[in-house]
């Protein structure tokens, strides 16, 4: 979209996947099968940032993630796809990339109680080569059996964005996501193929949570490293201080 006058917003220009629209003259797209869970494929998170402003950077829920050409406002280009599912179970949600380094940061959002879609990870894509995105590592979790039965989602959600703000923290040396029950977690990507957990945080369970445990949705850290965090149902926020 054109905000270039804001009380107008006018669209410039629109990308699908081929097959998902009404009316497309190609095929649909598979769905997933079981056991894998089918959740479409569609948009989630878009992020574009000021180091490459013709680069969209986009997480597409079962259809995996794109890095797509957008130098073109009027008909955006897909020049790169990466989809791990199946065999894992979908859902990709962010898509993060690290410039200075040429790696991607990918997650892929737990969405079922019980873990039942068990493994969601944050990836490490190596990015040297645009057009072919490969994995390198996944950011280590506990035992699946340590937290499925604590109540709600466990697994991976969002992870800070590195959002290009100036109030915003920035780093391409640690990631803090958030994983539901799994609480808030940070890693030492400073080895790419060997990430390390550097701190986790995982508090009680709110009162009146239907979950029955801490549900953490989402996070945002400010330039001064403070790391604002919420919990999905009735826990609201938590503001933390970074000591790692």
């Amino acid at each position: 979209f054109d905000v270039g006058n804001q009380s107008k917003p006018r669209e410039v220009g629109r990308w699908w996947l081929p097959g998902t629209r009404k009316g497309d003259n190609t095929p649909p797209p598979a769905r997933h099968q079981a056991p894998i869970f089918d959740r479409g494929n569609r948009a989630h998170n878009t992020n574009v940032y000021p180091q490459k402003p013709d680069r969209l950077y986009l997480a597409y829920i079962d259809a995996g993630m794109f890095i797509m050409d957008i130098s073109d406002k009027a008909n955006p280009k897909p020049i790169a796809r990466w989809d791990n599912s199946p065999p894992y179970t979908g859902f990709t949600h962010t898509l993060v990339p690290l410039f200075e380094r040429n790696l991607l940061l990918m997650t892929d959002e737990s969405t079922m109680d019980e873990a039942k879609d068990w493994p969601k990870l944050i990836w490490v894509l190596d990015g040297r080569d645009e057009s072919n995105p490969v994995p390198i590592s996944t950011c280590p979790l506990p035992p699946h059996e340590t937290f499925a039965n604590r109540g709600g989602r466990f697994g991976a959600h969002n992870i800070f964005e590195n959002t290009p703000s100036p109030n915003a923290w920035f780093s391409d040396q640690v990631v803090v996501g958030t994983f539901f029950n799994g609480g808030l977690r940070a890693y030492d990507i400073s080895n790419p193929y060997q990430p390390k957990e550097a701190a986790v945080f995982v508090p009680e369970a709110p009162r009146g949570s239907p979950a029955g445990a801490i549900q953490l949705n989402d996070v945002f850290i400010d330039e001064r490293a403070v790391v604002y965090t919420v919990d999905r149902f009735s826990g609201g926020l938590y503001i933390l201080e970074m000591d790692f």
